[in-house]
């Protein structure tokens, strides 16, 4: 629809009135929108969806979590610059280690492009540790996530549904009798403290990298806090110069083709 609150906003932000996007609607119509209306920036293929997840450490960035099915070599390389970027100017690291999501940690697993992209990203400036398997995400063992839209939004959401089936299972265990209550009421403040580090909301949204514009996409059930905390973390992105900064860096990578 030509009035959609999307496409408005997608025309705000090419025109120049508006700075930044920022939507809890349709992942799927954001994604198109933003890529047909922004354009994608100089040296980028395909848009990623970065989502910053809880670990033993502190935080990770996964990309892509959903924005791209078919995922070429080309674009994992694409995703772990703009990953390593995110990761250096939101998440503060100064130079961020790069995993790639796999079957095995041996170079040889996985497909094809898996082997390849693997082969080329090593070849990169980029801090690259390897490949990762997937009991690796919450250890903290690198700080930037690569692997495709469908493993990654696969991941995300089964993740999701693990904390809340976790979270339900821990509440009936509390309540069985007298003393597993009086045990809650005392560990209250530490519950309080892990719900924080786990919440979404905490994070703001995830941002769509890789368009010409900055576009924050939110969960669908966000609070105020979420909306909240996905505008403080647009302002941060424009005010780093993440984009411009992808633009550089990809222009760095040897050999990497574009459509």
């Amino acid at each position: 629809k030509r009035d959609a609150s999307i496409v408005r906003m997608v025309e705000l932000v090419k025109t120049g009135q508006a700075d930044a996007m920022i939507s809890a609607g349709n992942t799927g119509a954001v994604v198109c929108a933003a890529t047909l209306g922004l354009r994608l920036l100089e040296g980028i293929d395909r848009p990623g969806i970065g989502v910053v997840f809880p670990t033993l450490t502190g935080t990770s960035l996964m990309i892509d979590a959903g924005a791209n099915m078919e995922t070429k070599v080309e674009h994992y390389v694409q995703y772990a610059v703009m990953g390593s970027v995110y990761a250096n100017h939101l998440l503060g690291v100064a130079k961020p280690t790069v995993g790639l999501l796999n079957v095995g940690e041996e170079e040889t697993k996985g497909t094809e492009e898996h082997r390849e992209a693997h082969q080329r990203i090593e070849k990169s400036h980029l801090n690259f540790l390897g490949n990762i398997e997937g009991r690796d995400l919450f250890h903290g063992r690198c700080d930037v996530v690569v692997c495709d839209g469908f493993v990654g939004n696969v991941t995300l959401k089964a993740t999701e549904g693990m904390v809340l089936a976790f979270s339900e299972l821990l509440r009936r265990a509390l309540r069985k009798n007298f003393m597993t209550r009086l045990g809650a009421m005392l560990s209250v403040s530490a519950y309080r403290a892990m719900r924080k580090d786990i919440d979404h909301s905490e994070y703001g949204g995830a941002p769509l990298l890789g368009v010409d514009g900055t576009c924050i996409i939110c969960h669908g059930a966000s609070t105020a806090k979420g909306i909240r905390n996905a505008i403080q973390l647009a302002s941060v992105s424009i005010a780093e110069h993440v984009n411009e900064d992808i633009v550089k860096s990809i222009r760095e990578v040897p050999q990497c083709p574009t459509e």
